[in-house]
């Protein structure tokens, strides 16, 4: 999530005396079917240039996420100097710890697994779960979950945050935050860099991907789907990896 976009008060959602109430009553939680499929081995990373870099079959290949933000670069830096360094670095720690924990919490309820809700120390991530979590009943048939993919022939790699069925379809699926709901203009990015991942799947496991899936869970209570076809998105993608490799 482009840090510009994170509340400049994001603790205001707080203050709503049923939240912590709401926080204790969950409804039953989904069982996740996870496919028994081979393991993709994880892949080492170096840093060059302030970018992550993958290393894969001796080359260093750029990360989808550095390739799609080079896209951004302008927009962020104009935001920076508007609202000042100090801000500007309050709100992306801000955006940075509570996006780690919410991507955790959703990881860990897709892996079956209990998560403690009575915690202050999530309580940022805690609230957006919650409200997120009903959109995560139309996934299962799990094949990966934060796992590594490459693409030799496009020269990207990066770290997929879900490859499942949603609505019974092979998906891409992005789990994001934002402190509003965004128009669809404002998340090219996003649909480009779930192509990547889907193309990378496809090479690396003979596995087409049929759709790509973001799930946005907002501070200001929303929560968004977009479904799109990923083939809509490939020759942006390819535009982008060109632009990047030739800055």
């Amino acid at each position: 999530m482009p840090v510009a976009e994170v509340a400049q008060d994001p603790l205001d959602f707080c203050s709503n005396p049923c939240y912590h109430t709401c926080m204790k009553n969950q409804k039953t939680r989904q069982q996740f079917n996870h496919l028994n499929l081979d393991v993709i081995q994880d892949i080492p990373t170096e840093t060059v240039d302030g970018s992550r870099r993958y290393c894969v079959n001796g080359k260093l290949l750029p990360s989808i996420t550095t390739v799609t933000s080079y896209q951004n670069r302008k927009s962020i830096a104009e935001w920076r100097e508007r609202v000042g360094e100090d801000v500007a670095n309050k709100i992306s720690q801000f955006a940075s710890t509570n996006g780690t924990k919410f991507h955790k919490l959703v990881e860990d309820y897709v892996n079956n697994v209990d998560v403690d809700y009575d915690t202050e120390k999530y309580e940022v991530a805690l609230k957006l779960f919650n409200q997120f979590q009903p959109l995560l009943d139309d996934v299962d048939n799990i094949h990966y979950q934060e796992s590594a993919l490459y693409s030799e022939e496009l020269g990207i790699a990066g770290r997929v945050d879900c490859i499942a069925e949603y609505n019974g379809k092979l998906s891409i699926i992005d789990f994001k935050s934002s402190s509003k709901p965004k128009y669809e203009n404002q998340i090219q990015n996003y649909f480009v860099q779930e192509t990547g991942y889907a193309l990378m799947y496809e090479e690396m496991t003979g596995h087409k991907v049929e759709q790509i899936v973001t799930l946005i869970s907002c501070h200001s209570g929303e929560t968004q789907v977009f479904v799109r076809n990923p083939s809509d998105y490939v020759d942006t993608l390819k535009q982008y990896i060109q632009e990047y490799n030739n800055k």
